[in-house]
């Protein structure tokens, strides 16, 4: 994984040599005046890559995956700050801290988050603007590398046009996007051995120039020198920082804020870039500036085109070749963070479900998006276009890095607190530093703005709109959806005549038994499935045997066949729960998944050891107690084979689906019986088809607004039933209409 990270992740570390002096300096630089540009480089690149990201914002990773929406992640999961959407609600590990587990301030802060609306939402806010900031920029990261890269062909050919430079630029850009549908594996290991080489390459360079031209630069280590340039400069100095700005945002795919190694970390390990970072790529990276900076305190003219201009004799054309290729890996990082980022996005429901192929069986995380891919490649060829040089997309691509180094510098003290649980002092201690100098940095790139920065700016807040305008949408959705919503025993109850019926609020009407096995699919898992209570509002009328199916995904390639069935009974005879656990490259909806169902309800039926357990642990009353929910769980449990290990329903929920009016207690082989009669009939599949209404009387004008927008993308990005691989027969769509 270190070295996967390495051809992924680092490739950007060869291009921010080719323009970091020339975007600092506009003139010849004094010597003071490199050593002190130098010195923070140096200290930037420590204080803010090394110990900010790579030793602290990588442990706040959530479950693995890294960004500014993992930390607001891993924050829900540590305190009541979202709600959380009911399909996965179940699977979301919780670990809220009992109050008498935290510091009294560490409490309060917690306290403070969960009653405050507008801390919550502007919580939510900053993680959303975080993200959309990284996926705007992935839009300029690719052009701006490929960009340094090529116009190292005006040393050679100082009279090449811009067109040329441009369209070579372009053709490149397609190539690498191209290839993306291979997956980050085996990019990141065809690309490693050309970063590793490039790392090598400028590390050499860099001794020697320290060696043969001025070592004295060495002293720039001492932060002596980066306090006195700012003093001696001072404005001057300050707006200078925007340039010092690109030696780290360059490097983009190193820091979290700086995003991509953070948001890569779903993609590899938290070790695995911490070793590849502090052994290989930080060395290499400061040795390299450091090695420039000796060549120019001789020839100051040099910083116009540092990188190139300070190549040892003989090794110019080696250099152009290896500096090309690494700057297509360059590009790399940020777009297999920009799947990763949108990936984290959709599963907490910020963004429509979009194709998402996993490229890996070995490394879960990594993830590749058709269509994310097709747009950011127009979005970088367009730049290229426009922006045609490398100097005015640092201005533009400079604020949104700082700036989100400053949203996650906030956001991990937060988690510090809450999760982590440390000191508040210590956590004020380790926070101020780097908010000061993260504000420092941000300040100055500010003053890039008219230069172009605004588009980038501009875009993630389009972005940010969409994906809070989603998640508004989706929350009244779930709400309305709550609403009303029966337990399966005030459902349907049992006649005078011994015959179930719905019982009176839902019209009282007697069920009419129809042939065959219906299988309804259940999205949320628990209770009634929605499409089954509207089925028989609608129609009065259950198959012979009827099963809630509901498909859980998990993050892993393949389940088991001994972890894949959880078969459960309900308080209607007949009437069962199976849950499919899969993996991202399991098919589970299939021409045979009728099949299936019948062989696992069968297998589940035939291996109940205990007839009993469904019958003699009901109270003669009829009322549920403690002790029957449990003895039914334990009959779920023994009801499979022996070779396959199930986990139940949790009893809370099979307690919810019992009934105090009809019987539970029919014999296995009338059940098998049944079973088998109504498999022979037919299998019929219902799914529901949900459609939203906007209440125009209980909402203001920009809500009505923000909803309509959001029922429309829900209309179009929705998943059809046509595309369900089930045979098109035996599918009935079940509509019906929810109020928001």
């Amino acid at each position: 994984l270190a070295y996967q990270s390495t051809g992924v992740i680092y490739g950007d570390i060869g291009t921010s040599r080719l323009y970091v002096y020339s975007s600092t300096f506009s003139s010849n630089p004094s010597y003071e005046d490199l050593v002190g540009a130098l010195s923070l480089i140096i200290w930037s690149v420590t204080l803010i890559v090394t110990i900010k990201y790579v030793l602290i914002v990588l442990c706040a990773d959530d479950e693995g995956e890294g960004g500014t929406f993992a930390m607001y992640s891993l924050m829900a999961r540590y305190s009541k700050i979202t709600t959380q959407d009911p399909k996965t609600q179940n699977m979301i590990k919780m670990e809220r801290y009992k109050s008498t587990e935290m510091r009294p301030t560490n409490k309060n802060v917690r306290g403070f988050l969960e009653r405050t609306r507008f801390s919550r939402a502007l919580l939510k806010a900053l993680a959303v603007f975080g993200v959309s900031l990284i996926l705007a920029d992935g839009i300029l990261t690719p052009a701006q590398s490929v960009l340094g890269a090529i116009q190292g062909l005006t040393v050679v050919k100082p009279d090449i046009s811009i067109g040329t430079v441009v369209g070579v630029s372009c053709a490149i850009l397609v190539l690498l996007f191209l290839i993306q549908p291979l997956g980050i594996a085996k990019i990141g290991s065809t690309f490693a051995p050309v970063v590793i080489i490039w790392l090598v390459f400028n590390l050499s360079f860099g001794i020697y120039n320290l060696v043969n031209y001025d070592w004295t630069v060495l002293k720039a280590f001492s932060p002596y020198f980066a306090g006195n340039f700012l003093v001696r400069n001072k404005t001057q100095g300050w707006i200078q920082l925007g340039g010092i700005l690109l030696a780290f945002t360059a490097t983009r795919s190193q820091i979290a804020g700086v995003e991509a190694l953070f948001a890569d970390l779903g993609a590899f390990s938290k070790r695995a870039i911490q070793i590849s970072w502090l052994c290989l790529a930080y060395p290499c990276l400061l040795l390299a500036y450091i090695g420039q900076a000796a060549y120019i305190s001789r020839f100051p003219a040099a910083y116009s085109n540092p990188f190139f201009n300070t190549v040892p004799p003989g090794m110019f054309y080696p250099s152009l070749v290896i500096s090309i290729l690494a700057a297509i890996v360059a590009s790399q990082a940020i777009i297999t963070s920009t799947f990763q980022l949108l990936s984290q996005v959709m599963s907490m429901s910020y963004f429509p479900q979009i194709k998402k192929i996993y490229t890996s069986g070995r490394f879960h995380g990594q993830v590749y998006i058709p269509i994310a891919n097709w747009l950011l490649m127009i979005g970088t060829v367009v730049v290229t276009a426009v922006y045609n040089n490398t100097t005015r997309l640092g201005h533009a691509y400079g604020v949104c890095v700082i700036l989100v180094t400053f949203i996650t510098t906030n956001m991990v003290a937060l988690v510090a607190i809450v999760v982590w649980r440390l000191n508040w002092m210590l956590v004020m201690a380790v926070w101020l530093p780097f908010a000061l100098l993260d504000g420092l940095f941000l300040t100055s790139a500010v003053t890039k703005l008219p230069d172009g920065a605004w588009f980038t700016l501009f875009l993630a807040v389009i972005l940010a709109s969409n994906f809070i305008l989603w998640r508004f949408g989706k929350e009244q959705q779930w709400k309305a959806e709550r609403e009303n919503r029966p337990r399966l025993s005030n459902l349907v109850v049992k006649g005078s005549d011994g015959k179930a019926r719905l019982a009176s609020v839902f019209g009282g009407g007697k069920l009419t038994t129809i042939k065959g096995l219906g299988i309804f699919f259940d999205k949320g898992g628990d209770m009634v499935p929605t499409v089954y209570e509207e089925f028989l509002r609608k129609f009065e009328a259950q198959q012979e045997v009827h099963v809630f199916l509901h498909l859980r995904a998990l993050s892993k390639p393949h389940v088991s066949d001994e972890d894949r069935y959880t078969v459960s009974r309900t308080s209607l005879p007949n009437c069962y729960r199976l849950t499919i656990r899969h993996g991202y490259n399991d098919r589970v909806i299939s021409a045979d998944l009728g099949k299936i169902v019948y062989h696992e309800l069968r297998r589940a039926i035939i291996h109940i050891q205990d007839l009993s357990t469904f019958s003699s642990a009901v109270p003669s009353s009829g009322q549920p107690s403690q002790t029957a929910s449990i003895a039914e769980s334990t009959a779920v449990t023994s009801s499979i084979s022996t070779s396959q290990r199930v986990s139940t329903i949790p009893e809370s929920t099979v307690v919810d689906d019992r009934s105090t009016a009809l019987p539970n207690d029919s014999a296995p082989d009338k059940r098998i019986a049944a079973l088998d009669a109504a498999y022979q009939q037919q299998v019929v599949y219902i799914v529901g088809k949900e459609q939203l209404r906007l209440l125009v009387s209980k909402n203001s004008i920009f809500k009505r607004i923000v909803l309509a927008t959001f029922i429309w993308l829900r209309e179009n990005t929705r998943a059809k039933i046509s595309q369900m691989e089930v045979p098109v027969e035996k599918l009935v769509e079940v509509g019906f209409v929810k109020e928001i």
